[in-house]
């Protein structure tokens, strides 16, 4: 029976032609809907109040895997469908760079010589051959960029190395032999982790090949996501074991966009005479987080601080503030100079707004749909938040607020109110305002920023400087 035959089928059942739910499908069916669930291609219908998906949405998200499978994007489900998504592979979401081909950045470290440790081993391989197995992972990645990587044995470490069984503290459980084959974070997390009821070899084409994997993983500890390459490193996939196995041009490409190339090969190709050069056209507009005011800031997906100015984003740390990157690296389909961004933690979105639209994205992953109007607030809005506290996001613009419930038909005729009759000694026009990771809500204009208690006063000794505090200038 054809997808489109068997939408029509359970349509009739169930009385609606336009939506389907993951309970009323056959195995094979319910199967597919998870494995898009799961990996990032269909996204929770949060704004509806039952749990169906629209049937557009399903023929979407199977379109747009089926493309980045190298399959016919015919939106039906067939067999060649099914057992690519059957194929074992990584447990990262695919949020493919939907405009190229090329490499997916997720991210970067601060430094550039890094430090792991393998805190467990597989009972599959002798101890020195998972070591040399994961040593030789990381020389993939060290060969072809200024990175350096030294193991130590004890302690504190960049990047955590560990084999597990289905729930093991981790947001995502492992799902037995096959599947998913192991995960990791982005940066600066650091943690990888194999399925130990995986068989790991090395040398052999039996079982899962420990080297091709942990370099996989330790690509996305190192800021790479997933490449639409099938042949690529970095391609969610595992075809198996390749002997000679070497990096795809993407998966090269994408490393030396996050850290540049070996410093020995730019060495090698230098010139006998100096280049002629001359200045820039135009001077680099790159904004100086010492000196700047924000144009947003937000604590948002893998619980990271993420501030906004112009084109640029740069997440901020205890220690500081990381390397600047393009918001439209991150945020594929992004414009700087935003207006305001929020991340909800109730719905795991994120929204930028920016003049008289709105773009939402689950991670880095345009939502299917955006950028849409702003019908029922003003546009250029100046900050937005979530308030942990009643579960709203608030929009701010002049010395006004609005409130609004994403899940819920929101009655807006009695707005905008004062800021100051909500948030005491707050004033007007805001630069940007978020809640952060201890559940305090913060204003920022210019250099200084003002910390709310729950109680919605601004704290004693407030304003601060932003330079000092945040950035750590």
């Amino acid at each position: 029976m054809s997808w489109t035959l068997l939408i029509l089928h359970i349509s009739a059942v169930f009385l609606s032609v336009s939506s389907v739910a993951i309970e009323h499908f056959p195995p094979e069916k319910e199967a597919m809907l998870s494995f898009l669930l799961q990996f990032g291609y269909l996204q929770k219908p949060l704004e509806r109040v039952t749990e169906e998906f629209e049937e557009h949405e399903v023929t979407e998200a199977l379109r747009s895997f089926q493309e980045a499978s190298e399959l016919p994007a015919t939106g039906v489900l067939d067999e060649a469908t099914l057992a690519k998504m059957r194929q074992p592979r990584c447990g990262v979401e695919d949020p493919f760079n939907q405009k190229t081909f090329r490499y997916l950045l997720l991210g970067r470290w601060r430094k550039r010589n890094l430090t792991y440790r393998i805190y467990n081993y597989t009972p599959d391989m002798p101890i020195s051959a998972v070591r040399t197995a994961i040593q030789s992972a990381f020389r993939y990645w060290s060969d072809v960029s200024p990175l350096t990587f030294r193991e130590v044995q004890y302690g504190w470490t960049d990047i955590r190395i560990s084999f597990h069984r289905r729930g093991h503290g981790c947001s995502q459980a492992f799902d037995g032999t096959g599947k998913v084959l192991a995960h990791a974070d982005i940066p600066e997390e650091g943690t990888v982790h194999f399925d130990e009821d995986e068989y790991w070899t090395e040398g052999s084409y039996r079982g899962v090949n420990l080297r091709i994997i942990a370099a996989h993983e330790i690509g996305h500890a190192l800021g790479l996501g997933h490449s639409r390459y099938m042949n690529a490193l970095m391609a969610p996939a595992y075809t198996g074991y390749r002997p000679n196995f070497k990096l795809h041009f993407d998966d090269i490409q994408g490393m030396q966009a996050l850290y540049g190339r070996r410093v020995n090969e730019i060495a090698s190709e230098a010139p006998t005479q100096p280049p002629v050069t001359t200045p820039p056209l135009t001077p680099s507009r790159k904004p100086d987080p010492c000196t700047t005011d924000l144009d947003a800031i937000i604590f948002g997906p893998f619980k990271k601080t993420y501030a906004f100015k112009g084109d640029y984003v740069w997440t901020i740390t205890d220690s500081g503030v990381n390397p600047l990157m393009k918001i439209s690296t991150l945020w594929k389909g992004l414009r700087g100079s935003i207006d305001a961004a929020v991340y909800s933690p109730r719905t795991e979105k994120t929204y930028f707004f920016k003049g008289h639209k709105v773009w939402r994205y689950t991670n880095f992953r345009l939502d299917y749909g955006y950028p849409k109007p702003l019908t029922r607030v003003p546009s250029h809005i100046d900050a937005a938040l979530y308030w942990e506290v009643n579960q709203k996001i608030f929009f701010f613009k002049g010395d006004g607020y609005w409130q609004w419930d994403e899940l819920a038909w929101n009655d807006l005729s009695m707005y905008p109110k004062k800021i100051s009759k909500l948030f005491t000694g707050i004033k007007a026009n805001v630069d940007a305002a978020f809640t952060w990771k201890n559940g305090k809500v913060y204003f920022f204009k210019g250099d200084q920023y003002w910390r709310v208690n729950h109680q919605l006063h601004v704290e004693k000794g407030y304003p601060q400087s932003k330079t000092e505090r945040w950035m750590q200038c």
